[in-house]
């Protein structure tokens, strides 16, 4: 049976007919750079400075932490900018507070966020995102990973300078005004594992102590010491009180006199990015936002309202094929999945070439196949020949990479060489998915590549915000460091019950991972 571990609901295309010679266009626009495509409402002229401090910001980190580009393919991070919280809930539901999300989700990744001149949240979540993409830092404790997320979100980008080592103003007035949560939860606890009350310094503190082992090379010498030490298994409390010749007692008081910050300016020469502006029809003022709450998902009594409201809007727009993709995905998800499919099929009769088309209606026997075994190679040819040309089209794309091999896990040699190649292309362009991480780390162990499934699983166990994700790869890198064979279906599914990472609640707050040592700046 294909493994319901790493199944993603399936989701489609639309209802059509003929497309419409001129398109009225929308409010919405579309602004595409070397790594970042981004949606908006605002004038261009704010868009372009938005866009081009995001390539900048990407420009410094890959020069100061020793990344290049190189001959690698790197999936272009979608954003959508919006103009208040009323805009962030249409995707999905969120607290007073946030000013936006990131989606390491199936069908997409991707970022919202309330569009103002500050851009701390989405730097933050940049760097994860960027450390996932370049595998940086593996082995750091959860703390680090926030913390240093949080050190280099406060980049003050000018025109060719870089000023890093600053403070979010948030953060530091939560320091003095809230009680702090203990060292010794900072540095054992994953975010998740702590009660609510002592939450919110989390990232202040984890910030603070970064910051402060980055201020001098001796306390960067004692972070390498502590890292060291607790990568071969000594206990962080003790590691901590060695490195630094301090008990956490001690380190605390030494953190709270801690006021006068080392900031660091960079020149960075940088010519200003080609950034492409296109106008987007206008259905997506009625559904781009539920386009993206459709692939991150919702509630189970949420799903028909929604399949019903997205079959309202798109019928304002019958000849449109964005309205036409979004009824179809709606339909497939939530709704009539016969009619999401026969939507699909007709979509393609206009656009044989659309991608996601493709990619959903492959999921679609991806998942007819897992729920019909009798049926199940045939079903699962139909699905490959959907992949096929959805690959012809974009031999980049992740997810039918992804789709690709999930289609092969049921077949009597799998994982075969090419299977392993696939799942390794997947990875490459999307490692940010604990989906294909854990489907490349399975397809690892079973072909007795044990060492590479540490190093990929390592990164999501460490997941400073845990959950189900974090639980399977923690499962199977304890089988993997002792060459044992990956686990059932219902094995692995009994460990974890979703593959994704939760979405991040607030500001701040996300996924990544770094590597050993690490990233500092420069002296």
């Amino acid at each position: 049976m294909i493994h319901r571990f790493f199944r993603t609901a399936a989701a489609a295309l639309v209802a059509a007919v003929v497309l419409p010679a001129t398109p009225v266009l929308a409010e919405w626009k579309r602004a595409e750079s070397q790594n970042f495509v981004v949606y908006f409402q605002s004038n261009e002229t704010e868009l372009r400075r938005y866009v081009r401090n995001l390539e900048f910001y990407d420009y410094f980190l890959r020069r100061q932490l020793g990344f290049s580009d190189g001959a690698q393919p790197r999936r272009k991070l979608p954003i959508y900018l919006v103009r208040n919280l009323s805009g962030l809930r249409q995707v999905r539901d969120s607290g007073p507070y946030v000013r936006g999300t990131y989606f390491p989700a199936g069908e997409d990744i991707f970022a919202t966020a309330i569009q103002t001149r500050e851009q701390d949240f989405l730097l933050h979540e940049y760097f994860h995102h960027f450390s996932f993409q370049f595998g940086a830092g593996a082995a750091y404790p959860p703390w680090l990973i926030e913390g240093v997320a949080e050190y280099y979100m406060t980049a003050e980008l000018g025109d060719d300078t870089v000023v890093i080592g600053g403070a979010n103003e948030d953060r530091v007035s939560t320091l003095f005004n809230i009680e702090w949560l203990p060292l010794e939860d900072l540095i054992t606890k994953r975010y998740n594992e702590l009660p609510d009350v002592r939450k919110a310094s989390y990232y202040p503190v984890a910030w603070l102590m970064t910051h402060w082992f980055f201020s001098t090379p001796e306390r960067r010498a004692q972070l390498n010491q502590y890292l060291t030490a607790i990568q071969s298994g000594e206990p962080p409390a003790a590691a901590m009180e060695r490195a630094t010749g301090m008990t956490l007692g001690q380190l605390r008081a030494r953190l709270a006199d801690y006021r006068t910050l080392n900031r660091m300016t960079y020149t960075v020469p940088f010519e200003d990015p080609q950034i492409t502006i296109t106008t987007l029809p206008r259905s997506a003022d009625d559904l781009l936002l539920l386009g993206q709450r459709l692939k991150v998902g919702v509630t189970a009594e949420q799903r028909a309202p929604l399949a019903a409201q997205i079959r309202r809007l798109a019928a304002r727009h019958p000849d449109d094929p964005f309205a036409m993709l979004q009824l179809g995905h709606a339909e497939l998800h939530f709704g009539n999945a016969e009619a999401g499919e026969a939507a699909l099929t007709r979509l393609l009769e206009i656009q044989p070439d659309n991608v996601e088309a493709l990619q959903y209606m492959a999921a679609r026997y991806v998942q007819l196949a897992e729920e019909r075994p009798d049926e199940q190679i045939a079903l699962l040819r139909r699905a490959r020949e959907y992949l096929t040309r959805a690959y012809a089209v974009d031999e980049n794309a992740y997810r039918t990479l992804e789709l690709l091999a999930q289609s092969r896990q049921a077949a009597p040699n799998y994982p075969s060489e090419n299977d392993l190649v696939t799942w390794d292309r997947a990875f490459v362009l999307a490692p940010q998915l604990a989906a294909i991480r854990l489907g490349y780390s399975s397809a690892l162990m079973r072909a007795g590549e044990f060492d590479e499934a540490v190093l990929k699983l390592t990164p999501l166990a460490n997941a400073p915000h845990g959950g189900p994700a974090a639980e399977a790869a923690q499962t199977l890198l304890e089988r993997a460091r002792q060459n044992l064979p990956p686990l059932s279906d219902a094995e692995l599914e009994a460990a974890a019950e979703g593959s994704e990472a939760p979405p991040e609640p607030g500001p701040g707050e996300g996924e990544g991972e770094g590597s050993a040592p690490p990233p500092q700046p420069a002296t």
